[in-house]
This record gives C-alpha cells, sequence and structure tokens, in this order.
C-alpha cells in the first residue's frame, strides 16, 4: 500500500498527466518559499519515504539548471552558487531499510533512525548545526491528525520552526475526493503486473486480481482519507488558534495545482514566518 502510494506521487504517465505530483510539489517550493537555500526541509511524516526524495530530486535539479552558467555569469559567480537543499527523513514509525535506499540515491537526503513526535520535536533536529531555517512536509499526512493533536503539532512548528507546507492528493468534494480515489483503485488495477515487477512483489498480482484486497482498500482508505481532509481555511483557523507564540507573524497561502485532468490536483497549505 505505501509502495502504491508513493507511485500515485511519483508516476508521470505522458499525455495522460501534465507532471507527478511530486514535480508539481517541488515547483510549488521553488516559487512560494523565498531563499530557498536558507532552508532544511524535514519531512515529519515521511512513512516509507513517500514523494520526498522525489520532491528533492526535481527540486535541486530545478535550483541547478536556473544557476547554470550564461553569458552574463563568471564561472566565479557559477562556482559560488548555493549548496542544493537539504531534506531529511523522520516518522513517529522509522522505515529505516527505506529511507537508506533513499539516502543512497542522493547525498542530500539524509534520516534520523530514531522515533520523531511532529507535536514535540527534537531539539537537535530544530536546531540544524549550518544555521539554516527548518521547513516542515506533511505530504498525504496531515488529514491523519485529529483536531488536538494538529494543534498541538502547529503549535510546536510556531514555537520552533520558520514554514511549513501541507500537501494533500484529496479534498472533501466529489470530483477531488469519491471520484479521485475511485480512479486510483482503477490505476491500482490497471499497473498491478508493472508495479509487481518493479517492486519484486509478485503477490501483489494475488491481492488485486484473484483477492482484491490492494485496491479496494486503496479506494476506501482514500475515501476516508478525503473526509478527514481539511480546507486550508480550517488549517489556517486551526493555526491561529494553536496557541503557539508569534503566530501573528506567520502568513499562509493556499491553492489548489492540476497535475491530471479532470481531477488529479494537489491541494496545498505553505505558511512562513515573516
Amino acid at each position: 500500500m505505501q509502495a502504491a502510494l508513493t507511485a500515485a506521487w511519483t508516476t508521470h504517465v505522458p499525455v495522460i498527466q501534465r507532471s507527478s505530483p511530486a514535480s508539481l510539489v517541488a515547483r510549488l517550493l521553488s516559487s512560494r518559499v523565498p531563499s530557498i537555500h536558507s532552508y532544511t526541509f524535514i519531512d515529519f511524516c515521511a512513512g516509507a519515504g513517500g514523494p520526498t526524495p522525489e520532491i528533492e530530486k526535481h527540486l535541486n535539479s530545478s535550483l541547478v539548471g536556473s544557476s547554470k552558467t550564461t553569458s552574463n555569469t563568471s564561472y566565479a559567480e557559477a562556482a559560488s552558487a548555493p549548496p542544493p537543499v537539504r531534506f531529511i527523513l523522520t516518522d513517529l514509525h522509522p522505515h529505516v531499510d527505506s529511507w537508506s535506499a533513499a539516502a543512497q540515491r542522493s547525498p542530500n537526503v539524509s534520516f534520523v533512525p530514531t522515533s520523531v513526535d511532529a507535536s514535540s520535536a527534537p531539539a537537535d533536529l530544530i536546531r540544524q548545526e549550518d544555521g539554516k531555517k527548518v521547513f516542515r512536509l506533511f505530504n498525504l499526512a496531515f488529514h491523519h491528525f485529529d483536531d488536538n493533536l494538529a494543534r498541538k503539532i502547529l503549535k510546536n512548528t510556531v514555537d520552533t520552526s520558520d514554514g511549513f507546507g501541507i500537501f494533500e492528493l484529496q479534498d472533501r468534494s466529489f470530483g477531488g475526493g469519491f471520484l479521485t480515489c475511485c480512479l486510483f483503485g482503477l490505476g491500482t488495477l490497471l499497473a498491478a503486473p508493472y508495479y509487481a515487477i518493479m517492486w519484486g512483489a509478485p503477490m501483489a498480482l494475488i491481492f488485486t486480481y484473484i483477492l482484491p484486497a490492494l485496491p479496494f482498500v486503496l479506494v476506501f482508505d482514500g475515501w476516508m482519507s478525503s473526509l478527514r481532509t481539511r480546507t486550508a481555511a480550517e488549517v489556517e483557523n486551526m493555526l491561529r488558534g494553536c496557541g503557539g507564540e508569534g503566530v501573528e507573524k506567520w502568513e499562509v497561502s493556499s491553492g489548489s495545482e492540476s497535475f491530471m485532468w479532470p481531477v488529479g490536483r494537489v491541494n496545498w497549505v505553505i505558511g512562513l514566518k515573516k
């Protein structure tokens, strides 16, 4: 299931999709977070890795591309370009094996092998040795928290961090919730042979076609997630009422970006400390 959800984030089918959701999130971060090189991005609900390694790849590739030497840029200036943006994977239940594989693929991805509680982040994680500001990521995760826990997480964010991003692939609308999840189930049926080979998991075929637990659970879980997904206004109201110090210094923006017509959208909320 986690591999299927990761595939939903990272797969890009030409013609059908404008881009993968992960590459769209990378573009949102690069365009919405000023002085992005001054931040370290920490995924507080990384699960088995999710989209964060793919977001890192797209984000740093775009930053390198935008800073390439041109006729108006000296080689000295190019050589002194800021280093790549770092991403750190954490979770209450660490997936060290999966994270190790992601870290081996990119020097800009690291992880915390011990349990990390997003409502009480460790001081040594929040205080980066290089002096970078902390930006918290919640990819397809914030809807998992009930209201009390969500407020605690937002309070801890306000008290200890400089930015956050909430990215969801569903919402409470008919199209963005019910229909999107149904299409996800259909996509699972079509793509199961390919992913069974890619993942080296032939049992995925049995649990897709003979005993269709995988598509059923993914669709049902998606419906429940849609019902639990907060609107941007609800997130901001929760932020303003979380009791964090200096909450009035935070600016919140939000939107919904299409990655696949007619219903595939990334719904986002980004908060930045002024």
